[in-house]
C-alpha cells in the first residue's frame, strides 16, 4: 500500500470576492521563450554554441520578442553565446535577451559584463524565498532572506548605472519557489526589491512568480496572482510575470488561470521541455488561445520545422499524443470518431462554414502545416466510417453506406490478425483481393450487347447480350435478354447456375461513379445481390466504360456470395 499520510494537502488562499473566475482571457500575453536557459539546463546533454544559435533564430521565427538566452556566469559555452550574440549584432531591433543570475555578487558582476554593448537585454535575478528552503537549505530568518534579494538589486542598479547600462536595461526579479512562500511574505521581499530598483509607469520592473515547483491545483495557484495583484503596492509599475514548472502536470491549466488572475507575462519552453516533469510548454497555451480566435502572436504554422530543428538540438523528442504537434493527434483509431470525423471534414468542404468545426479536431491541421491524409488509420479497433475514408480520400473509391459495413468487417479483421496498424496501400490491396481480382468460379472474357426492336418500330430498354465467361475452367458462350445489360446477364446466370440455387439470388442494389476526373477517367460500378439465407455480398467492377465495370461488379457479387454463403 502506498502511505498517502506521509503527505498534506496545500493550503488554500482565502481570498474574498475573487474576480478571475469570471474573466476572459482576450488577448496574447507578452511570451518569454526560456528554452536556452531552462530548457537547456534540462538536456542530459546541454547544446552547444552552435546547436543555441540554430534554436535562438527559430524562436525568433515564432516570434518571441524575450528570449531567455542563459546563466553566462555558469560557464564559459554560456557566457560566450551572449558576448557572440551582442559582438555580431545578431539580436534584431525589437528583440530582449534575457540573462538569469543568482542575487550573489559575483555571479551579479559576471551577468553584467556579459551585456555590455547590448541594446536591448532583461536582467532576471532570484534568490529563494520559500520557507522549506529557509529552513532546510539556507538556515536563514525571513529578514536575511529578503536582505539577499534587496542586495542583489542594489547591485544590480549601481553596476548598471555606472556602466551607462541602465537604459538598455530592464530588471526583472523571481522570489524562487514562490509557491511554497507564504503569499504576504512574498509580496513584502518583491515590494522590498521595487523600492530600490524605482521603476515607473513608463519603466516598469518585471516580476515574476514562478511555480517552481508546482505544489497546488491551478485554482490556488490563480488565487495566489490574484491576490498578489491586488495587494501589491506599486502594482501599476510592474509587469506581472509567471513561470509555471509541471510537477503536477497542469502547468498549461494554472498559466491559464494565472493569466485570468492578471498575470501579462508567461514564460516556458516550446512542448514543455524544463527541469524534472517540465515547464510550461508555450506552444499549447499558445494553440489553446488560436483555438478559441485569439490571436496568440507567435506563428506556428510550419510546426513540422520546428520539431525538426528543436528534435534535432535538444536531442529530445516530441511525444507522439503532444496536444497539436504530437504526430498521432490528427489522427483517429476509433470507428465512431473516424466517421465522425469523415463527415465533419465532407461538410466543412462542402459548406465553408465561416467558423472551424469538425467534430474530435479543435484546429484545422492545416493551419498548422499538418495535411489531412493522416487523419484517418486502421487498426483492429477501427470502424467503418474509416475505412470508406481511406477509400475514398485515398483511392476515389466512394463505397456505397451499405458496404461499410461489410469492407469494415473485413478490414477489422485482418488487422486483428496481423495485430498491426494497416497502411492505406494494405486497405487497398485487401480491396482489390478481394473484390476486383477474385475470378473463380466465373471469369469473364468478352461480351456482346445489341438492342431489341419491336414491331411498332418503339425502341425498347431491353438488350440482348452475348457473353464469353469462364465457369470452373470450362469457357461457354452464353446468350440472354434482359431490361439492360445488368438484367441480362443476371438472366443468363439464372439459367446457367442451377446447380448453386442461383435461382434464389436477388438484385438488391447497383451505384457508380467516375473513378477520377477527366477524360480518360475509369467507372466504378458497386452491386449487392441476396441469397435466399438473407445474406447479402457486394460485387465491385471498374473498367473504362460503365456497362463492362457493370458486368464485372456481377461477377464479383456472384464469385464472393459463391465462396461465403452457409
Amino acid at each position: 500500500m502506498m502511505n498517502y499520510k506521509k503527505y498534506r494537502p496545500y493550503p488554500t488562499i482565502h481570498l474574498k470576492n475573487r474576480k478571475w473566475p469570471d474573466n476572459v482571457i482576450t488577448k496574447a500575453p507578452i511570451w518569454c521563450s526560456v528554452d536556452l536557459r531552462d530548457g537547456n539546463q534540462a538536456l542530459p546533454i546541454p547544446m552547444s554554441v552552435t546547436e543555441k544559435m540554430e534554436m535562438f533564430n527559430l524562436l525568433l521565427s515564432i516570434g518571441f520578442k524575450e528570449i531567455e538566452i542563459g546563466f553566462p556566469s555558469a560557464s564559459n559555452t554560456e557566457y560566450n553565446f551572449a558576448r557572440t550574440l551582442i559582438e555580431e549584432n545578431l539580436i534584431p531591433d525589437g528583440v530582449s535577451i534575457q540573462v538569469l543570475t543568482q542575487a550573489r555578487a559575483h555571479l551579479i558582476e559576471k551577468t553584467l559584463e556579459s551585456l555590455k554593448g547590448v541594446k536591448k537585454a532583461i536582467v532576471h535575478f532570484y534568490n529563494s524565498t520559500s520557507e522549506l528552503q529557509r529552513r532546510v537549505v539556507f538556515n536563514k530568518n525571513k529578514e536575511e532572506i529578503k536582505q539577499i534579494a534587496v542586495d542583489g538589486a542594489k547591485l544590480i542598479r549601481e553596476i548598471a548605472e555606472k556602466n551607462n547600462m541602465s537604459q538598455n536595461l530592464v530588471y526583472q526579479y523571481s522570489p524562487e519557489s514562490f509557491t511554497g512562500t507564504e503569499i504576504d511574505y512574498a509580496i513584502e521581499v518583491c515590494e522590498a526589491v521595487v523600492d530600490v530598483l524605482e521603476p515607473t509607469k513608463e519603466k516598469k520592473v518585471i516580476i515574476n512568480l514562478p511555480a517552481t515547483i508546482e505544489m497546488s491545483t491551478p485554482n490556488i495557484y490563480a488565487d495566489q496572482i490574484e491576490y498578489f495583484s491586488k495587494n501589491f503596492r506599486k502594482r501599476d509599475r510592474i509587469i506581472l510575470s509567471i513561470h509555471n514548472h509541471n510537477d503536477r502536470g497542469t502547468a498549461v491549466a494554472a498559466a491559464e488561470l494565472a493569466i485570468l488572475a492578471g498575470a501579462e507575462r508567461v514564460e516556458g519552453t516550446l512542448f514543455g521541455n524544463g527541469e524534472r516533469t517540465g515547464n510550461l510548454d508555450i506552444l499549447t497555451l499558445a494553440l489553446n488561445m488560436f483555438s478559441q480566435g485569439i490571436d496568440p502572436e507567435l506563428d506556428f504554422s510550419n510546426i513540422n520545422r520546428i520539431i525538426e530543428i528543436y528534435e534535432k538540438n535538444t536531442r529530445m523528442t516530441v511525444h507522439p499524443r503532444h496536444p497539436y504537434a504530437g504526430k498521432l493527434v490528427y489522427t483517429a483509431f476509433s470507428g465512431s470518431h473516424q466517421d465522425a470525423i469523415s463527415k465533419g471534414m465532407a461538410y466543412y468542404n462542402k459548406y465553408k462554414p465561416p467558423y472551424w468545426e469538425v467534430p474530435y479536431l479543435p484546429i484545422d491541421p492545416s493551419d498548422l502545416g499538418r495535411e489531412y491524409e493522416p487523419i484517418i488509420r486502421i487498426n483492429s479497433q477501427s470502424g467503418k466510417g474509416g475505412v470508406a475514408y481511406i477509400m475514398e480520400t485515398e483511392f476515389g473509391y466512394k463505397l456505397p453506406k451499405e458496404m461499410h459495413i461489410e469492407f469494415g468487417s473485413i478490414i477489422k479483421e485482418e488487422s486483428d490478425k496481423l495485430g498491426v496498424e494497416l497502411t492505406p496501400q494494405q486497405i487497398y490491396d485487401i480491396f482489390k483481393k478481394e473484390y476486383l481480382d477474385i475470378e473463380n468460379p466465373l471469369k469473364l472474357k468478352k461480351y456482346e450487347m445489341e438492342d431489341v426492336e419491336f414491331i411498332d418500330d418503339e425502341k425498347s430498354n431491353k438488350v440482348k447480350i452475348s457473353i464469353d465467361i469462364i465457369i470452373n475452367t470450362e469457357e461457354k458462350r452464353l446468350n440472354g435478354e434482359g431490361n439492360g445489360p445488368i438484367d441480362a446477364f443476371f438472366n443468363i446466370l439464372k439459367k446457367e447456375l442451377t446447380d448453386r440455387n442461383f435461382n434464389s439470388f436477388k438484385f438488391i442494389s447497383y451505384s457508380e461513379h467516375a473513378l477520377t476526373e477527366g477524360s480518360d477517367s475509369k467507372a466504378v460500378a458497386y452491386i449487392e445481390i441476396e441469397n435466399q439465407e438473407g445474406e447479402k455480398f457486394f460485387g465491385v467492377g471498374v473498367a473504362s466504360n460503365i456497362t463492362t465495370a457493370s458486368i464485372k461488379a456481377v461477377i464479383s457479387a456472384v464469385n464472393r456470395a459463391i465462396k461465403y454463403s452457409k
